[in-house]
């Protein structure tokens, strides 16, 4: 009838105007009014959420996806269970796909991320989350709009500051030895108390408990849980027990 056709246009306006008012998301995360059918729960952790979930995110880049599964399953046997799989190579978008089918407990994500394009093929290829190396306005906007977590990369205020306006407060310091390390994250506390980071890029094995002795530092990334070489030789052994002594690193209590 045509009062029950009012009363739905009624519903659909009061509903469209609701989700144009909706308060900014925190942390990069926007979902929250998508129907339970249409959600994956796990790909509804935050960006902290995922960040705590060990001291150590791998920074992996894969160059033969039949890797991929075996890499994958001897850093979970570690205890590393977040992985970064690094879109810097073709293969990266298979060997996620491989993971989050194959070895469903890991946490698998994609880096390297920077643009749409790349966020919504990996979004579609199953990753969890993803990291950008570094933030621009159309970049914030595609991934304030995501179906996933993002976390966006920062090298200093200015960019920390376009992550805040876009309501991203856990973000990626990129790259971290270059742009100060622990000085620069120290530098960042006073002005942004409420900002949590994963730095990542240059660090070696020894600076990690360092990092993760600062009171902003959720985790570090870094590359030397997957050598070239042991990954090439499938070494899994090996790699299992790298995950397991990075496993063990402590981040600081109060994080």
């Amino acid at each position: 009838s045509l009062r029950t056709l009012a009363n739905r246009n009624k519903h659909i306006r009061h509903n469209r105007g609701r989700h144009r008012n909706m308060p900014r998301q925190t942390a990069g995360r926007l979902k929250t009014h998508l129907p339970p059918a249409l959600t994956n729960k796990e790909n509804e952790m935050t960006p902290r959420e995922i960040l705590t979930a060990g001291p150590v995110v791998p920074v992996i880049a894969i160059d033969d996806p039949q890797t991929a599964v075996g890499l994958a399953q001897a850093l979970m046997d570690g205890g590393i269970r977040v992985l970064e799989i690094t879109l810097r190579t073709p293969a990266a978008i298979e060997a996620i796909r491989r993971i989050k089918r194959e070895v469903p407990a890991a946490i698998v994500g994609a880096g390297t991320v920077i643009n749409a394009a790349q966020l919504k093929a990996v979004t579609e290829a199953g990753a969890m989350f993803a990291i950008s190396p570094g933030i621009n306005t159309p970049f914030a906007q595609a991934a304030a709009a995501a179906d996933i977590p993002v976390i966006p990369g920062v090298s200093g205020a200015g960019e920390l500051m376009l992550a805040l306006e876009y309501g991203f407060d856990t973000v990626k310091l990129f790259p971290a030895e270059a742009v100060g390390g622990i000085k620069m994250l120290k530098a960042l506390h006073g002005p942004f108390p409420q900002v949590r980071f994963c730095p990542t890029g240059g660090i070696a094995p020894a600076a990690a408990p360092d990092y993760l002795a600062q009171p902003n530092v959720l985790c570090v990334g870094g590359s030397w849980l997957t050598p070239a070489q042991l990954v090439a030789e499938k070494n899994w052994h090996a790699i299992t027990e790298l995950a397991e002594q990075s496993a063990r690193l402590k981040p600081a209590p109060h994080r």
